[in-house]
């Protein structure tokens, strides 16, 4: 490992807590709102889509703070406190209205601080292997406060309302303060500004890049909004649901650790990205095929690979061609094309699908799952003709 343990264990700590922050809350919130707040699906679909709105705008806004005017370590922690303050309230609330407005507030205040994290990694640790020892607490860290927090209401016989999940991430937000005063002091460096990375969408081979990697990030949304009812509906156990999709973190975290360094080594970004893209194409047709139930649940495990052989790719493919000086503005324009218009885009796109191809509460699941699958294979076959790595 070429970085001294005093900077790796900071790093280590503050991509845990970074994605411990949003794991806490984002796979139980749904069930507050649709059942104790009795919201609609739309407007749970709503306050869902606060972290997408904000990813399109707070990255950057971030990036070009960090590269220009003020320590990352300092955006990071200021960010976190005024979220957790901002997610005590959004505990207590209870219409919509109040809910949407607090938790898009939170988004704002979070949705900057991910590419921040990126961005001083990739600033204190160049070896690809050490890097993908520290993004492996990205997954760990997701499943680690699920279990956590299943403890937690077992422990106090109780199922939960869904503020305990709230104060959870809040209380960890106040974690992730305290964490980023372990970091080294990170000066900006840099007197260019955001239109410098957007300048690079000139370059052809980029733009395919950004291009394809906002469609994989899109399609992931009818992963995630229909994975768990898919199965459910081809009669596989909702106590099964949960640890079924749980083999996608899983496999992030092997494949972090094992694989993604040594492919970029030997396939380069091209193929490496090319394959993540491959996976969720398989992953799709699995799923438009109507597989036996064994092998779907077995197939959770693309996703996690997926999203380690491309996003995380990607992030890191990022940080090689990006100038030193506009670090922090390229993983902001990474996050806004993929966690932001991405997102947002795919969120509108699978709700239309399965809007669409349902009739008396069921839903067409093959046509539904062609939506992802098109999409995934024309991205693939576009990126693999087009993109050059020069």
């Amino acid at each position: 490992m070429n970085v001294e343990w005093k900077i790796y264990i900071p790093l280590c700590l503050v991509m845990f807590f970074e994605y411990a922050v949003w794991g806490a809350w984002s796979p139980v919130l749904a069930a507050r709102l649709l059942g104790p707040l009795k919201m609609t699906g739309k407007q749970t679909g709503w306050i869902y889509t606060t972290v997408p709105i904000a990813c399109i705008i707070s990255p950057l806004i971030a990036g070009q703070l960090a590269d220009r005017y003020i320590n990352l370590e300092w955006i990071l922690a200021g960010s976190h406190l005024l979220a957790a303050i901002l997610m005590f309230v959004a505990a207590r609330q209870k219409t919509f209205a109040g809910l949407f407005l607090t938790m898009l507030g939170w988004s704002f205040c979070y949705a900057g601080t991910m590419p921040l994290v990126n961005s001083l990694l990739f600033r204190y640790v160049a070896d690809g292997a050490t890097q993908g020892k520290v993004f492996i607490w990205a997954p760990i860290a997701w499943a680690t406060v699920g279990y956590c927090l299943s403890a937690w209401r077992m422990a106090r016989k109780t199922d939960g309302d869904g503020t305990d999940a709230m104060i959870f991430s809040a209380v960890l937000s106040l974690g992730m303060v305290g964490c980023c005063l372990m970091l080294p002091s990170t000066v900006p460096q840099s007197e260019k500004s955001i239109f410098d990375a957007l300048e690079m969408l000139r370059d052809r081979n980029f733009l395919v890049f950004i291009v394809t990697a906002l469609c994989m990030a899109g399609t992931m949304q009818f992963y995630f909004l229909g994975s768990g009812q898919y199965m459910m509906d081809r009669g596989i156990s909702g106590k099964v649901v949960p640890g079924a999709m749980a083999m996608a973190q899983a496999a992030q975290a092997i494949t972090t650790w094992y694989a993604l360094n040594w492919a970029i080594e030997h396939w380069g970004f091209k193929w490496t990205l090319a394959f993540g893209a491959g996976m969720w194409l398989l992953l799709y047709a699995v799923y438009v095929i109507t597989a036996p139930r064994p092998i779907l649940i077995f197939a959770q495990v693309l996703h996690g690979i997926a999203y380690v052989m491309f996003i995380i790719a990607a992030q890191i493919y990022a940080s090689t061609i990006a100038p030193k000086e506009i670090a922090g503005s390229m993983q902001g324009l990474i996050f806004a094309a993929t966690t932001g218009v991405g997102l947002f885009l795919g969120t509108q796109l699978a709700g239309y699908a399965m809007d669409k191809y349902s009739a008396k509460g069921q839903f067409q699941w093959p046509r539904i799952w062609a939506f992802p699958l098109v999409v995934t294979l024309i991205g693939t076959l576009i990126f693999i003709g087009v993109f050059q790595v020069k």
